[in-house]
Protein backbone atom coordinates (compact mmCIF):
# COMPACT_ATOMS: atom_id res chain seq x y z
CA UNK A 1 0.00 0.00 0.00
CA UNK A 2 1.56 3.52 -0.73
CA UNK A 3 1.95 5.76 1.66
CA UNK A 4 -0.77 8.22 -0.11
CA UNK A 5 -3.28 6.20 0.26
CA UNK A 6 -2.80 5.07 3.33
CA UNK A 7 -2.49 8.53 4.71
CA UNK A 8 -5.95 8.98 2.52
CA UNK A 9 -7.36 6.38 4.23
CA UNK A 10 -6.42 7.39 7.96
CA UNK A 11 -7.81 10.93 7.50
CA UNK A 12 -11.69 9.65 5.99
CA UNK A 13 -12.63 7.64 8.94
CA UNK A 14 -12.85 10.58 11.05
CA UNK A 15 -14.95 13.06 8.89
CA UNK A 16 -17.11 9.80 8.05
CA UNK A 17 -17.68 9.12 11.76
CA UNK A 18 -18.18 13.01 12.47
CA UNK A 19 -20.70 12.64 9.51
CA UNK A 20 -22.38 9.81 11.49
CA UNK A 21 -22.50 11.66 14.58
CA UNK A 22 -24.09 14.54 13.33
CA UNK A 23 -26.59 12.52 12.18
CA UNK A 24 -27.30 10.64 15.09
CA UNK A 25 -27.05 13.84 17.41
CA UNK A 26 -29.94 16.07 14.70
CA UNK A 27 -32.53 12.96 14.94
CA UNK A 28 -31.82 12.93 18.60
CA UNK A 29 -32.29 16.80 18.98
CA UNK A 30 -35.48 16.23 16.57
CA UNK A 31 -36.78 13.46 18.87
CA UNK A 32 -36.05 15.94 22.26
CA UNK A 33 -38.31 19.01 20.53
CA UNK A 34 -41.22 17.02 19.36
CA UNK A 35 -40.87 15.62 22.63
CA UNK A 36 -41.34 18.68 24.62
CA UNK A 37 -43.55 20.03 22.48
CA UNK A 38 -46.37 16.33 22.82
CA UNK A 39 -45.06 17.33 27.11
CA UNK A 40 -43.67 13.75 26.76
CA UNK A 41 -40.80 12.52 28.63
CA UNK A 42 -37.72 11.56 26.66
CA UNK A 43 -37.14 8.47 28.10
Amino acid sequence: MSAAVLTAYVLVWPILVAGILVTIARGFAKDVKEARVEGRPII
